[in-house]
């Protein structure tokens, strides 16, 4: 046997579909919420399976931005091998289908399906650290775009206001200058 689990990811719960093997889905789609409650019972549908079978299953979902980081987390902390898809391919796959049914229930199917049909690779795991990395550098990138916006815009109106200002110190940010606007408004 080959068992594996589609999981579709949507903002707050999941639908996920077992298979023992290719074309054998085991027992009828569930929805789980993303809750401490709803992974746990997540974790119970896999364990089930995983007696079934004698295998511990991987887990194939897409790639939702940040909707799927939670699950992940939780799926890995018990050494499940995670399958993350880029959409567009997973799209593809689902496109060259007849149906062109949208339900949570057939995506999930679907990405069970996609486990037997393309080679995916696992995800590889990332630390906890590298993750606050990443969310640390986005919100710097976003504060510094914040702040060249404002100076753009100070500028603009100080161009307006007092066109002749911009020469009279050396940088228009400098203490000595900035203390010269607030006393002179």
């Amino acid at each position: 046997m080959d068992p594996v689990v589609g999981l579709d990811i949507a903002k707050g719960e999941s639908q996920v579909q077992m298979f023992l093997d290719k074309k054998m889905p085991y027992k009828n789609s569930v929805k789980v919420e993303h809750t401490v409650e709803g992974l746990e019972e997540l974790h119970s549908y896999l364990l089930d399976l995983e007696r079934q079978t004698g295998m511990k299953p991987p887990v194939v979902l897409e790639s939702t931005g940040h909707y799927h980081a939670p699950v992940v987390q939780f799926l890995e902390a018990r050494e499940y091998i995670v399958i993350i898809l880029n959409p567009l391919v997973s799209y593809r796959a689902k496109s060259s289908s007849l149906r062109k049914t949208k339900t949570d229930a057939i995506d999930a199917y679907h990405l069970g399906e996609m486990y037997y049909k393309e080679d995916l690779e696992p995800q590889k795991k990332r630390g906890i650290q590298l993750l606050n990395l990443r969310h640390l550098t986005r919100q710097h990138e976003n504060m510094t775009g914040v702040m060249v916006q404002t100076k753009l815009q100070f500028q603009a109106v100080l161009d307006q206001v007092f066109p002749e200002y911009k020469g009279v110190f050396g940088s228009l940010y400098a203490d000595i200058s900035l203390k010269t606007l607030q006393n002179f408004p």
